[in-house]
């Protein structure tokens, strides 16, 4: 108990020296700036344009619009064909095409899990200490 108390009234030093006093910089210039390693060196005109030629799993720009498909319930038209936008059947068939899988599983038997031995779920389970015993 008097330990702590001894400890709680010295002062703390920091370990680390700055050089000089403490200071901001007089002025800091905020206006935007292309990246040193950028490849084009120059800033897009605008967000829109640059939204327009951008892509993440496809374009974002929106620029095309999806087919209007006959019998399509409510005709409703939704930007970015977003979901039921289509019917699951004009969006085609859901099977892998061939040699393509979706699960490990249905792999050929020389590409499945090899199975345990019971030492290696005995070292799993120990964390590595009955290799040791």
């Amino acid at each position: 108990m008097n330990a702590s108390r001894v400890l709680r009234a010295t002062h703390r030093t920091p370990l680390i020296k700055f050089v000089g006093k403490r200071s901001p910089p007089a002025s800091v210039d905020h206006t935007p700036a292309p990246h040193p390693a950028s490849p084009s060196h120059s800033l897009p005109d605008s967000f829109a344009n640059y939204r327009s030629k951008a892509q993440q799993h496809g374009p974002l720009g929106g620029q095309q619009k999806p087919p209007a498909l006959s019998g399509s319930a409510g005709g409703a038209s939704h930007a970015y064909g977003a979901v039921g936008g289509h019917s699951g059947r004009s969006l085609g068939s859901v099977k892998p095409a061939q040699g393509l899988y979706f699960d490990r599983s249905e792999l050929p038997k020389r590409f499945g899990r090899t199975p345990m031995t019971e030492a290696e779920i005995e070292a799993v389970e120990t964390g590595g200490a009955s290799l040791f015993g």
